[in-house]
């Protein structure tokens, strides 16, 4: 992937914040509350985890899990197959 697009992604999920994050959930159906929104914020915010490595992708959605619940991880995995697929993008993703 260039280096521009990744650095693109890392500073939008570093600067992501909670009310963000609420919408999109709602946008996508995605059940959230305020609180688990304020804690997944505060993780990305703190992670050096790469979301462009699977398995650094594997790390953040089995936290997601631990701070919502399973279900709620496996939607947003989802939706990040749908939408990767969507914008034609799978292959910027190891």
């Amino acid at each position: 992937m260039q280096p521009f697009v990744q650095q693109m992604i890392e500073k939008k999920i570093k600067n992501l914040s909670s009310s963000e994050l609420l919408n999109y959930a709602q946008q996508y159906q995605i059940n959230l509350t305020r609180t688990q929104a304020n804690e997944i914020v505060t993780f990305l915010r703190s992670t050096d985890l790469n979301p462009l490595e699977q398995a650094d992708r594997v790390k953040l959605l089995k936290k997601l899990a631990q701070i919502t619940d399973l279900k709620t991880a496996q939607q947003a995995q989802q939706l990040f197959n749908q939408i990767i697929k969507q914008y034609g993008v799978e292959s910027w993703f190891n």
